[in-house]
């Protein structure tokens, strides 16, 4: 499989900390100690989950190597619905009339960009699907609680597009050489841990530590577990793309990888956790900095628990 294009999408809207010092009390000192965050972005009262993944793809399409009608496969991926019945996905579809196109939303909490390109695999392997995009998208402002002492700080909204196929376009393209997912619903606090339940107090964190302890151990192990799996040697990784979640989760799996500063690449902060659209929008965000050959690792961990890693090289 190979990423032709990839664009992102944030809201212009910019919270600072200092904004939750009345809202919940916790200091700006507080939240970057905590979490490395300085600011996050906000949907305005006119965007939402679906908003923001059109916004994204309506980015691609000057650029985009071949017609969006020809797109066969479009899988949203989301824990933030904007729509329960109407998907992400489908949005996307009415939005740009892509007619001849499978269409549905995943969600495994931050996991879901991974599992979205797992899901993807099948349908190429199996000649189901040709042409595939993935719309990812968190508006996570919808549904947390600036209020939440624990957790409220954490959370920002974005979007991103990914457009997949088996062919090759141009020099920008991406290989997507392996992808794993793990389902980790059996291990810690599990549903417990993190939760975003709208009808029962929207975002809460009520075992960050588990969270912490959890996402620290899975995404150095599904790192390390596909370099393996593709004989290559963490001394030939270029670049290491964490999710988002907290700066403190990315510093203790780098160091463990003995990564350099500069092979890291993170907007934590000044993004905050944008959830399952953490990883694609660091991707798009990045893509001037990969050269030919690059080898790079996407690694995740979700709520519920869930984790994941996808093994990249540039063309």
């Amino acid at each position: 499989m190979i990423i032709n294009h990839l664009t992102d999408y944030l809201p212009n809207t910019i919270i600072l900390n200092e904004y939750f010092a009345d809202k919940s009390g916790i200091t700006n000192e507080e939240i970057i100690s905590k979490s490395g965050i300085k600011q996050r972005r906000r949907t305005l009262s006119y965007e939402n989950t679906n908003s923001m993944a059109i916004e994204a793809v309506k980015k691609a399409l000057f650029d985009l190597p071949f017609s969006i009608n020809e797109i066969d496969l479009i899988i949203g991926a989301t824990y933030t619905p904007y729509d329960t019945a109407g998907t992400l996905a489908h949005a996307v579809q009415k939005q740009f009339n892509i007619c001849n196109a499978k269409c549905f939303t995943v969600d495994s909490a931050c996991s879901s960009f991974v599992n979205a390109i797992e899901i993807v695999d099948c349908y190429f392997d199996s000649e189901r699907a040709s042409k595939a995009l993935i719309v990812i998208s968190e508006n996570n402002s919808a549904y947390s609680d600036d209020s939440d002492k624990n957790s409220g700080f954490l959370f920002s909204d974005g979007a991103a597009a990914v457009f997949i196929t088996n062919q090759r376009y141009s020099s920008n393209d991406i290989k997507i050489m392996d992808v794993n997912t793990t389902g980790l619903g059996h291990i810690g606090k599990s549903l417990e841990a993190v939760y975003v339940r709208p009808n029962n107090g929207g975002i809460r964190m009520p075992y960050g530590k588990d969270v912490f302890q959890h996402a620290c151990k899975y995404m150095l192990l599904e790192t390390e577990h596909i370099l393996h799996n593709n004989d290559i040697h963490l001394s030939e990784l270029n670049y290491f793309i964490p999710h988002q979640a907290n700066a403190r989760i990315t510093d203790y799996v780098t160091k463990k990888l003995k990564l350099e500063p500069s092979q890291v690449l993170t907007n934590i902060e000044q993004l905050g956790n944008t959830g399952s659209a953490s990883t694609p929008i660091v991707l798009s965000q990045n893509m001037g900095k990969y050269k030919q050959d690059d080898i790079i690792v996407i690694s995740v961990f979700g709520g519920g628990y869930s984790s994941g890693a996808v093994l990249l090289k540039k063309l």
